[in-house]
């Protein structure tokens, strides 16, 4: 393991040099690429730097403790103790950062959220989720984009679809898809009693045209007038837009704008996310195989998390975690659920031997 981070120590000092050439300059595209690089390497490359700076530490400290006086031995062996603490906490946070990164971690993402058991009150909750990660979106400063979206007279969604582009975004709404489940009196029920509904979450990473590829002849491309809850624009043209990519039936309708021509660059932006999300997750279904755990992986046919609001508790069932701050959560407040999901995923990964 040392072996090889000592290499990717000095691949990083490399591109350091590099950046800091002059000759960098006339080339901004291989500046980019460089700089890409060196950015990811920068965290593993800092944690080998303080690993360095605590094994010299321990070994100054070792040295020291050979001295005749009694206090500064003492001292010395103190000193020891800790440098060697701080290297095996360090060992452990190189070998989490060893571990193969996702390929996917630095997109952005499209969000699909569809209410599913229990109607109305599905909707409704589906449009809190929709504003949960919106806020969280605001949080992480990333940009919040509504793509497509089908309201219900009360307010809520039957269906709705958004994209999120920030660096790190999938890295970290990954962890999202899945049934999330609702346990909560609705508006609409007059002798209070607890209603549970679910509203099904699809996280998909933001295709790039160069990794999908797209025959035209695939496609079905049918235009029809916008219908909803409401809008002046409604059923007044025929903007809204409907693909139906032949081969696999996958079917993406957009209605939002009143441009027929930017409902179908949004239709077809969410198009080739489904299509990409197809194929990655055929290739995770091997991976995941070989996993004890299913963290992560985007089972969107399981039940990942209840939202209990009589008890104002929220559950991730994935890994039995539990937290009493229900209005925190739906206000964005995510990080201490996915931070927990992250090391959970990391600390199977490292079980199952996955190589570093």
């Amino acid at each position: 393991m040392f072996e090889k981070l000592a290499g990717i120590y000095k691949r990083y000092l490399e591109l350091g040099e590099a950046l800091a050439s002059p000759a960098i300059f006339s080339d901004p595209t291989e500046a980019a690429r460089i700089s890409r690089e060196q950015k990811e390497l920068e965290e593993l490359a800092g944690t080998y730097e303080e690993y360095l700076k605590a094994d010299k530490a321990e070994a100054e400290a070792l040295e020291m403790a050979a001295d005749p006086d009694e206090e500064l031995r003492a001292l010395a062996l103190d000193e020891a103790r800790n440098a060697k603490a701080l290297k095996e906490e360090l060992t452990e946070k190189l070998r989490l950062l060893l571990l193969p990164s996702d390929p996917d971690d630095n997109k952005s993402v499209i969000i699909e959220i569809r209410g599913g058991a229990g109607g109305a009150e599905a909707a409704l909750f589906a449009g809190v989720l929709y504003r949960m990660y919106g806020m969280y979106s605001d949080l992480h400063h990333w940009k919040f984009e509504q793509l497509n979206a089908n309201e219900t007279e009360l307010g809520g969604f039957k269906e709705v679809s958004f994209s999120i582009e920030g660096a790190g975004a999938f890295s970290r709404l990954k962890y999202e898809s899945g049934v999330h489940r609702v346990q909560r009196v609705p508006v609409t029920e007059a002798n209070g009693r607890i209603q549970t509904s679910t509203v099904t979450v699809a996280v998909l990473p933001e295709a790039e045209d160069v990794e999908v590829e797209i025959n035209p002849a695939d496609l079905q491309i049918d235009t029809y007038r916008s219908s909803g809850a409401g809008g002046q624009h409604v059923n007044k043209t025929e903007s809204a837009i409907r693909i139906t990519h032949l081969p696999t039936g996958l079917v993406v309708e957009c209605q939002d704008e009143r441009s027929q021509y930017k409902n179908k660059d949004r239709a077809m932006k969410i198009l080739r996310s489904r299509l990409y999300d197809r194929a990655r997750e055929a290739q995770q279904a091997e991976i995941s195989a070989e996993r004890r755990s299913q963290v992560g992986t985007g089972d969107r046919s399981e039940r990942i998390r209840t939202y209990n609001y009589p008890q104002s508790r929220v559950t991730d069932h994935r890994i039995n975690l539990t937290l009493y701050k229900l209005d925190a959560i739906l206000n964005g407040d995510l990080d201490e659920v996915i931070d927990a999901l992250k090391t959970a995923e990391q600390a199977a990964r490292l079980e199952a031997g996955e190589s570093i």
